[in-house]
């Protein structure tokens, strides 16, 4: 890949509709679950997945379970999307927020 090539992929990518919504890490060795909120599902998915392969991440309960059970335990799910583009950044934060909680509760999760 050339220099032009490396800058066009960099503008796509930093020029794309990152997806935002509510998802879910399940620990499928141990049935634990984590439910969180993101403003881009793709960026935290890999973030969390690399994380608990590498068994570092500041949650006390995921790190726990990511050196006991591995990384390849673990399991990333969308739950929810919020596609409302014409929403402003405090409309959609509360509604992610609301919408986190809800799921935690009709899960039984902790909170990442």
């Amino acid at each position: 890949m050339n220099r032009d090539e490396k800058k066009a992929a960099a503008a796509a990518w930093k020029e794309r509709k990152a997806p935002a919504g509510v998802y879910a890490l399940r620990c499928t060795a141990s049935g634990q679950c984590w439910v969180g909120r993101a403003t881009d599902l793709d960026a935290i998915e890999k973030r969390l997945m690399f994380s608990v392969r590498m068994a570092s991440t500041p949650h006390r309960t995921l790190l726990a379970a990511a050196r006991a059970h591995g990384g390849e335990a673990f399991a990333f799910e969308r739950l929810e999307l919020f596609e409302d583009e014409d929403a402003g950044p405090e409309l959609r934060d509360a509604l992610l927020k609301k919408r986190a909680e809800f799921w935690r509760e009709e899960l039984g999760a902790q909170a990442l």
